[in-house]
């Protein structure tokens, strides 16, 4: 008797990892990048980023370059806090205060990560390039009020946060 072979396949996590780098405010986007799959997050690489940042804001948000109002917002985890004082006072870049260890304040954490992997949650990508097209891609479908909606929700944590 010849019978039918059923296999079950198990899901399992990816062996590659893309780590997307994200700077944002109200209106969109303003720079992204994927770091180096095979570089480690230091401190050269993220002043490397930071000076991207700097320029795409200088092209990007101009208004708030020339008026020197645009401001950094990052969740001041110790590994960020140490690396990038310096280099933010000596390019005279302002900080908006974050208290360490609340991810409830970080729009990246409650708003933009989540919406991102809501919408690729289940994808498989043959390649890290598929994937980073495909990010790319949901990244640029965030419309401006979904930015705007975020940083709204962002004063509400806030308030409850210095509320408490």
């Amino acid at each position: 008797m010849d019978g039918e072979r059923v296999s079950s396949t198990k899901k399992s996590r990816s062996k590659i990892k893309v780590m997307l780098v994200v700077f944002f405010d109200w209106k969109g986007n303003v720079h992204h990048e994927f770091a180096p799959c095979v570089q480690m997050v230091n401190k050269q690489l993220h002043q490397e980023v930071l000076a991207r940042l700097r320029d795409a804001v200088r092209m990007k948000r101009h208004e708030l370059w020339e008026n020197q109002t645009w401001m950094l917002h990052h969740d001041n985890a110790p590994v960020h806090a140490s690396l990038i004082r310096s280099y933010l006072a000596k390019h005279q870049t302002s900080v908006v205060p974050h208290p360490p260890y609340s991810p409830d304040l970080a729009p990246a954490d409650f708003f933009l990560f989540p919406k991102l992997k809501t919408t690729l949650k289940g994808r498989r990508f043959q390649t890290i390039e598929e994937s980073q097209e495909n990010v790319i891609r949901e990244l640029h479908a965030i419309t401006g009020n979904a930015f705007q909606e975020s940083f709204q929700q962002l004063k509400k944590c806030w308030e409850r946060c210095y509320r408490q």
